[in-house]
């Protein structure tokens, strides 16, 4: 009897410890902890954790390497998150890497994604600090594709609305029933690219005439390169600003006199005013040249006279036949 309850004890402890062991195994399994290895903390720190709890998933590069500890509130715009993470990963993080909150799936629980970075770095340590990466909230993607909808709800109604004026527009309809327009915008098209074809020939030719510019060639060639022909032309240009300041004082003398001739004429005196106003000078002046017309006349008689006087007869001949022969020489 004793031995029976002895039995009894020993299969009630057994039964006991069997049932702690499970309850810590189920515990360990619900933390997702490593029971029967060593884990070390890494911690991050986020302004906002969007939900994130602790027993969280943690995953390096998509693989689950631990959970979420505790979330501390260092102040009101910092949240501390410590995880518990596998040793074996220790030699395999670094502290370059970079952690962000995340969605298992599309609704399911938030996660922490550790994300390796491109770069030598140093291996993490128990208790180190890794670099954050602010995500975009599922509730700020919401607001966004609402305010989205909104937007194109009424883009939607103005593109509604122009389709209406489209198909009532009896113009419209018309511009594109017309069987002559698709004959016009090909003859439109081929008119632009001609007009191409030409501009590229304009432009080709205008590349030509550069190009012979500088390689001195032409006219405009040879005045831009020659530096001879531009000193003549700086000389050619300083003759002509001579002239045109000789001309000047020419000019300048020149309204002198008139001005002088003017003053004259007004004031009654000089030779012009006796020329342009006085009678009797010029009546005296009109006999002076009468009668030196007739004593030219006079002359001319006498000389034809002697010409064909028997004592100068020959001396006129001899110089007649002189000018013949020396024209007839030229």
């Amino acid at each position: 009897m004793a031995k029976k309850a002895m039995n009894n004890v020993k299969l009630g402890a057994f039964v006991l410890v069997g049932l702690v062991l499970l309850i810590v195994m189920l515990y360990m399994i619900g933390k997702n902890r490593n029971l029967f290895g060593s884990n070390f903390i890494l911690k991050a720190r986020f302004g906002n954790v969007h939900g994130l709890k602790p027993g969280n998933n943690v995953r390096y590069a998509g693989i689950d390497v631990g959970t979420i500890k505790i979330i501390n509130v260092l102040n009101d715009t910092t949240m501390e998150v410590a995880m518990i993470i596998n040793e074996n990963m220790k030699s395999i993080i670094q502290r370059n890497a970079l952690a962000s909150i995340g969605t298992d799936g599309l609704v399911g629980n938030k996660v922490v994604n550790i994300v390796p970075v491109s770069g030598a770095s140093e291996i993490v340590k128990d208790g180190d600090i890794l670099t954050s990466k602010e995500n975009v909230a599922t509730d700020e993607m919401l607001e966004t594709l609402d305010k989205t909808n909104i937007d194109i709800n009424i883009i939607a109604q103005e593109m509604k609305t122009t389709m209406k004026r489209i198909n009532s527009s009896s113009a419209l309809w018309g511009l594109l029933s017309d069987e002559k327009l698709p004959n016009d915008l090909k003859s439109a098209v081929a008119n632009i690219r001609l007009a191409t074809l030409k501009a590229d020939n304009m432009v080709s030719d205008l590349n030509s005439i550069v190009r012979d510019v500088k390689n001195g060639k032409g006219s405009a060639g040879v005045i831009l390169t020659d530096t001879m022909l531009v000193y003549n032309l700086n000389e050619a240009i300083l003759k002509i600003k001579k002239v045109g300041d000789s001309a000047d004082n020419l000019l300048h003398q020149a309204s002198s006199t008139v001005a002088g001739v003017q003053r004259d004429i007004n004031s009654g005196k000089g030779p012009v005013n006796a020329l342009l106003k006085d009678a009797e000078l010029t009546a005296q002046l009109n006999k002076s040249l009468d009668n030196i017309q007739k004593g030219t006349d006079a002359f001319n008689q006498s000389m034809d006279a002697l010409k064909h006087s028997f004592l100068f007869r020959g001396y006129f001949r001899k110089q007649e036949k002189k000018s013949q022969d020396e024209n007839i020489s030229k």
